[in-house]
């Protein structure tokens, strides 16, 4: 699963946090891009990955890059990412999952899961996604290159297995 390193990552297109157009396409025009999926403000280990990357966002910014993270958490609950993370980044709202299908990174949870996830952890995800089918993005990582193409990937179905930050400076400064 997962788009592979050497391909070219699809155009992509979402509101931000901030219920701005965003355009992958005219983000390239600025330098390469960091894609985050993440799973939502309700996910422990992706706040604590989510506020790692804000840690070091001067140092992505200083390689010419961008950082983008992906959820199919509606705009209102993002702002409580932003709450929990002090992400400074652009955050996305992943409806109907089409980036996440688009990067292959699109898992159906267990009844299981569901439980943990909805009634232990409140993550309501009826609710907050567009739909009730209560799909979830692979907590994956992708830099894609000015040209469009996957340079690097961080795609493990653990989700508590996360892209690090020396990692994607490393790449971004080749």
């Amino acid at each position: 699963m997962g788009l592979a390193i050497g391909e070219n990552a699809p155009d992509f297109s979402a509101l931000n946090q901030n219920e701005e157009a965003f355009s992958s396409i005219d983000a390239l025009e600025q330098g390469a891009i960091i894609v985050v999926f993440y799973r939502g403000q309700w996910c422990p280990y992706c706040n604590k990955h989510l506020s790692e990357l804000q840690d070091n966002i001067e140092g992505i910014q200083k390689k010419g890059a961008q950082l983008i993270a992906i959820s199919p958490e509606k705009i209102t609950a993002q702002q409580r990412t932003i709450e929990k993370t002090a992400a400074k980044f652009t955050l996305l709202y992943d409806k109907d999952y089409a980036i996440a299908k688009a990067f292959n990174v699109l898992f159906t949870p267990t009844k299981t899961q569901l439980f943990t996830y909805n009634k232990l952890l409140g993550a309501n995800l009826k609710e907050v996604h567009s739909d009730q089918s209560q799909q979830l993005p692979i907590p994956a990582t992708f830099i894609i290159n000015k040209q469009g193409v996957i340079v690097w990937r961080h795609f493990d179905s653990d989700y508590k297995e996360r892209s690090s930050i020396t990692t994607i400076l490393d790449i971004l400064s080749n």
